[in-house]
């Protein structure tokens, strides 16, 4: 089994991490495919992409108890077909991960800490968002918020939403594990978000459900604690 989490971490929630470390074959056999599905499977080049594909399915399978087709809508954001539980992916390196929630919208990412973050920090991190400057937790606190980041485009759905414009993350100390708070800055209003972090060796995973952590704070309020400690 190469399940390696799979908990509820709030009512309305459950998380589950997949380690491949199965060939093809053996995912391939614990599936049955779509003949849609197996002509997107045939069309990726990458192997690992092959590989990503059939984990992310067995794990859903494994997660609901049954077997669940994964499906996705014009903006490529994955859903159920029979539409019993909201889900987020995210995959890095040998892990795959998938937030599900039968009420609540959710995002999730995962990063394995591979490369030096600090060489694009300035595309994603707003002047006002606090990073360590102990030297040996700086490269962590940007992954975690790259990742909280990450999160929130994805259970916003993605339109029109710069990283470092429009999404803010509260300062917080990194820990192995914690909760920090951060916003989105949308035309029709600013909302607030309570996000949830932990490290399992050298990845991070970071999520958020809509509903058990959003404040909707109206189109003129901008204002979270954002600043430079």
């Amino acid at each position: 089994m190469a399940m390696i989490l799979h908990k509820r971490v709030d009512t309305c929630c459950k998380l589950g991490v997949w380690e491949i470390n199965e060939d093809y074959d053996d995912l391939l056999s614990r599936l049955s495919l779509s003949s849609e599905e197996l002509e997107r499977l045939d069309g990726f080049l990458s192997f690992n992409r092959k590989l990503e594909f059939l984990s992310v399915r067995v794990l859903m399978n494994e997660m609901a108890g049954k077997p669940s087709r994964i499906v996705y809508n014009n903006e490529r954001k994955p859903f159920l077909e029979d539409n019993t539980h909201k889900i987020s992916i995210s995959h890095s390196h040998q892990l795959t991960s998938i937030l599900m929630s039968h009420e609540s919208k959710v995002g999730i990412d995962m990063e394995y800490m591979s490369h030096r973050i600090q060489k694009i920090a300035d595309k994603f991190i707003h002047e006002d968002e606090y990073i360590s400057p102990d030297e040996d937790l700086v490269k962590y606190h940007l992954y975690i918020h790259w990742c909280a980041k990450e999160a929130l485009y994805k259970l916003c759905d993605k339109k029109g939403i710069h990283f470092k414009k429009d999404i803010q993350i509260a300062p917080f100390e990194p820990a192995d594990e914690g909760s920090l708070s951060g916003i989105v800055h949308r035309d029709q209003g600013t909302e607030s978000y309570d996000l949830h972090y932990f490290r399992n060796g050298n990845y991070i995973v970071v999520w958020a459900s809509k509903g058990a952590g959003s404040r909707e704070q109206g189109a003129g309020s901008r204002e979270l604690g954002v600043g430079k400690r």
